[in-house]
């Protein structure tokens, strides 16, 4: 007979992967791929045309470049091509690369590494990661003229790029059979949910002070995540 908490669980997840959060992060990540993937071959067509050139000018100037040269031209553009898809890669991010991120670039990073974490939640965090996916997307264009000296920026890139990964990565580092257990009053499952909870409410905030410009309240009433990590079977 089927478990009823797993079958809720498999429901839960299906209804949030079809949510309009999903949906648009979903489509927000289809189109910064497609982005990477059209520079790459306009950068990959200018590279090849300078080939060419580079090539007929030299058949112009010294003389036919003969079969080697037409190998040598099209291992140019091999080499070329490669390279620009090589370096048109983006690195995924870590906990560590988001500590060195500019804060304007912050929230695309962290919303970028939230959604990898993602797989690996329980389905009402996932729902959470969505929508703190898309309070980032909101955030973003408020920190361009935001200068990274300010406290504000202080207390935005403490909240993305040091509490937020350490919650997910305590999380993970739980065993995935122990994650559901009422160990020490709060089961991790339910800590975690509770967290992103507070997250979710944070970026909230923090939003509505940077768009009335009230750094100083954002710098001098941030909330802390109030995490306590007992042991490595909890949070």
């Amino acid at each position: 007979m089927p478990d009823p908490n797993r079958v809720m669980a498999d429901a839960e997840a299906l209804l949030q992967r079809v949510s309009p959060e999903g949906r648009r992060l979903a489509q927000r990540q289809r189109q910064r791929r497609n982005r990477a993937l059209m520079r790459a071959f306009l950068r990959i067509a200018a590279a090849v045309a300078a080939i060419l050139v580079a090539a007929v000018a030299w058949g112009i100037v010294i003389g036919p470049i003969g079969q080697m040269g037409f190998l040598a031209v099209i291992v140019a553009m091999a080499i070329a091509a490669g390279v620009i898809f090589a370096m048109s890669h983006e690195p995924e991010e870590t906990a560590q690369s988001l500590a060195a991120s500019d804060i304007t670039l912050l929230p695309q990073k962290t919303e970028a590494w939230l959604q990898r974490q993602r797989p690996a939640l329980p389905a009402p965090a996932q729902r959470l990661a969505d929508g703190i996916g898309l309070k980032l997307e909101a955030l973003a264009p408020q920190l361009v003229n935001l200068d990274p000296r300010e406290p504000a920026a202080a207390e935005v890139r403490k909240l993305l790029a040091t509490e937020l990964p350490e919650l997910i990565d305590g999380y993970t580092r739980v065993p995935a059979g122990l994650r559901s257990d009422d160990r020490n009053g709060v089961a991790p499952d339910k800590q975690l949910v509770e967290a992103l909870g507070l997250v979710d409410s944070e970026l909230a905030r923090m939003s509505a002070d940077l768009a009335t410009g009230d750094l100083n309240k954002l710098a001098t009433q941030g909330r802390y995540l109030e995490l306590k990590y007992k042991d490595d079977q909890s949070l």
